[in-house]
């Protein structure tokens, strides 16, 4: 099947989740995210915000900030995301894709090789590590300097995802970043 074919029919069935299942998942999610051991060191953590019955990490970025952690979101810009730190009292604007993205002055932008850990939205995920998302590449770009690299210190990249979102192989191309762990309600994926 095609990238477009597998996003189709995972949206699809996604977008068939009832609030109650959403809820539930992501809060085992997030409950499980901490016991990662490469989440108890973090301190610089890239969020989303949930869209289109994605996994809700909202409940994990407050209990990062109860830890005293940075948590971070995406911004678009240009053609890549730039990362701002953001906490309970941030004010946000939508961006052109209806996402809510934190205001904040640019000088606070953390470069995405400063991060530790980056939670990733996902539609699909294989056993490899290889993932689909939106088809805007965002991701893509601003983490294909770790396609080069041999030591993945920072940041590790964590897909959150549905079970019903595994699907048997993704072709890669030659510039998708693949995620080094996917963690869904049932199950922990190493790669």
């Amino acid at each position: 099947m095609s990238s477009a074919s597998i996003r189709a029919s995972i949206q699809s069935r996604r977008n068939e989740l009832s609030s109650a299942e959403v809820r539930d998942a992501s809060i085992e999610i997030s409950r499980n995210l901490w016991k990662l051991p490469i989440l108890s060191r973090a301190r610089r953590i890239a969020c989303y915000y949930p869209v289109g019955n994605e996994v809700d990490c909202l409940s994990f970025m407050s209990a990062a900030w109860e830890r005293g952690r940075t948590v971070l979101l995406p911004t678009l810009h240009g053609p890549e995301l730039q990362f701002l730190p953001c906490g309970p009292s941030t004010d946000f604007l939508r961006n052109r894709y209806g996402i809510p993205e934190p205001i904040a002055a640019r000088p606070l932008t953390v470069r995405p090789s400063e991060i530790d850990v980056v939670l990733m939205p996902l539609v699909a995920f294989d056993d490899n590590g290889n993932r689909i998302g939106m088809g805007g590449g965002y991701y893509d770009r601003s983490f294909r300097f770790m396609r080069h690299r041999c030591d993945w210190q920072r940041p590790k990249l964590v897909g959150l995802a549905y079970e019903l979102q595994k699907v048997p192989k993704i072709k890669a191309r030659s510039w998708d970043v693949p995620v080094q762990c996917v963690l869904t309600e049932t199950d922990i994926y190493r790669f």
